[in-house]
């Protein structure tokens, strides 16, 4: 049953945490309770991700006491926590690609039999553990690369569930996954608190906070700034308690009529029949200077192939690419990245595929642009502390220094780090793979503001994301892909919910979806 008061059943007091010179946490407080969906808000660098590590054995914290069922604990690691009920499932993925879906899932404790591992007893209590996150559509016997990023982080979850936790933490969690699946994953959540589990959810997307939390709480700066019931704050006050400052719009203004009063001119970018396999099925579309174009849809549906075609990373693409109207053979990421192309690409996954983590910010911030730091192959260092200084401040990127380990750094700085080592190279045309993905708000706003401010001054700009407010807020037009190909094309006005949805599902445009049956 659920519960709406009572005593908590963990409980974090005055818990503090130090890197260095850097306060992560500054004697915090949480409090959760059992049948209950607490929210854990704030900025990337408020210290949630941080609180969380302590809870669950990840980190050791300087001072601070934390009781469990009435009991004061402590958890020198992970499996300790988990031993404990207290089970943490992270954006960043834990999987073995290698593995199957059922051996990552019981990949610490998998069920034994005469000391061998029993696969029979395995891959049934994997489908049991998948059908319990509600992804019972997933092959317990696949292997996990095969899978896409949402199915994997469906995995993820599904693993969490098998530890059978008292206490279940989702950092993010649902930053991967496509709107059917959190749907899904909203049900389950439910389902779980209902069932008298207690649910830390970590998420920058406010629609989620309000179709879930019973209860939020704010951080800024390590600090706990206030508890409260959903609901009893608006969205407006409660950014305001996030980033310490009023809230602005969120959206920069787009210039009414720039494009189109524009005269004529060959379009910077375009594509005549652009595929590849079966998700790219003759895509032509043209790009002008100075305009964001936004790629739309249900996931999975071409965007991200669209994306890395255009900058050279699949074999074997046919079609025309065209640049300033001349035909070119893009054929990987050093012929988009060359000056008569001037491409750069701002990957899905910052952590895999943009960023080095064990290195430096400087290292990170320059791997882009080695060659407009070098002379005769050997950096010039100061041209080198010239470039990372004017992007460590074009970007506001926090951080302890630029040797710092870009790992150290939180997930929005570290995306700020990927999208300035392409700004070095001052690229014409660039290319996003939702960007935004486990951002917090203030942080969003920033990297809404820049691409504006790019596109003004000439840049050209494609921008996959999967959030629709990004899309009509951001872009001057939308192409909406189904199946590997355009299915529609909205302009100006016509850049609603509602369109990006009928197109999404491949309805005309002006039904409701409400006739659909699907949720938006």
């Amino acid at each position: 049953m659920r519960q709406d008061a009572g005593q908590p059943f963990f409980q974090m007091s005055g818990v503090s945490k130090s890197y260095g010179g850097a306060v992560a946490l500054d004697h915090a407080d949480l409090a959760v309770r059992r049948g209950r969906i607490h929210a854990i808000l704030g900025e990337n660098g408020a210290g949630k991700s941080t609180l969380l590590k302590v809870m669950s054995g990840v980190v050791q914290p300087d001072e601070g006491t934390m009781h469990l069922d009435g009991r004061e604990v402590s958890f020198a690691s992970p499996a300790a926590a988990n031993a404990a009920g207290i089970v943490c499932v992270y954006q960043e993925l834990s999987l073995i690609p290698d593995l199957s879906v059922a051996d990552n899932i019981f990949a610490s404790n998998p069920p034994r039999r005469f000391g061998m591992i029993d696969r029979r007893t395995q891959r049934r209590q994997a489908e049991d553990a998948l059908a319990r996150a509600g992804a019972g559509d997933i092959n317990p016997l696949a292997k996990v690369r095969d899978l896409p990023l949402s199915r994997q982080q469906m995995v993820e979850l599904a693993k969490g569930l098998a530890h059978e936790p008292r206490i279940l933490i989702l950092d993010e969690a649902t930053s991967a996954l496509t709107a059917a699946d959190v749907a899904r994953v909203i049900e389950v959540l439910k389902r779980l608190r209902d069932e008298g589990l207690a649910l830390l959810f970590i998420s920058h997307r406010m629609h989620e906070v309000k179709a879930l939390a019973d209860e939020c709480t704010v951080y800024r700066n390590g600090r706990h700034v206030m508890s409260f019931e959903a609901g009893a704050r608006s969205d407006n006050e409660v950014v305001e308690m996030m980033i310490g400052r009023k809230y602005q719009h969120v959206f920069p203004d787009k210039p009414a009529g720039r494009l189109a009063d524009r005269p004529a001119a060959a379009p910077v970018l375009a594509c005549r029949d652009l595929a590849w396999n079966d998700s790219l099925r003759g895509v032509s579309f043209s790009l002008q200077a100075g305009e964001i174009l936004g790629l739309g849809g249900l996931d999975g549906q071409g965007q991200r192939e669209l994306l890395l075609a255009l900058f050279g990373v699949l074999r074997g693409c046919t079609g025309q690419v065209e640049i300033d109207g001349k035909r070119v053979s893009i054929e990987s990421p050093v012929a988009a990245r060359a000056n008569g192309v001037g491409m750069a690409l701002i990957p899905e996954d910052r952590k895999t595929e943009g960023l080095m983590l064990p290195m430096s910010v400087r290292e990170n911030l320059s791997f882009a642009a080695l060659d407009r730091m070098s002379t005769a192959g050997v950096i010039d260092r100061g041209r080198q502390q010239s470039f990372v200084d004017r992007m460590m401040e074009l970007l506001a990127i926090k951080s302890h220094g630029v040797d710092a380990a870009v790992g150290s750094l939180s997930g929005g700085n570290q995306q700020k780090v990927v999208i300035a080592k392409w700004l070095i190279r001052q690229p014409r045309i660039l290319l996003l793979s939702d960007p935004t993905r486990g951002i917090d708000v203030g942080t969003k706003q920033e990297i809404y503001q820049l691409l504006r401010r790019l596109a003004d001054e000439g840049a050209a700009i494609v921008f996959y994301s999967t959030d629709y407010d990004e899309l009509i807020g951001c872009c001057d037009r939308v192409l909406v892909l189904y199946e590997g190909r355009i299915k529609k094309e909205l302009a100006g006005p016509a850049i609603t919910e509602q369109n990006l949805i009928a197109s999404a599902l491949d309805l005309p445009v002006g039904q409701s979806s409400a006739s659909t049956g699907v949720a938006p």
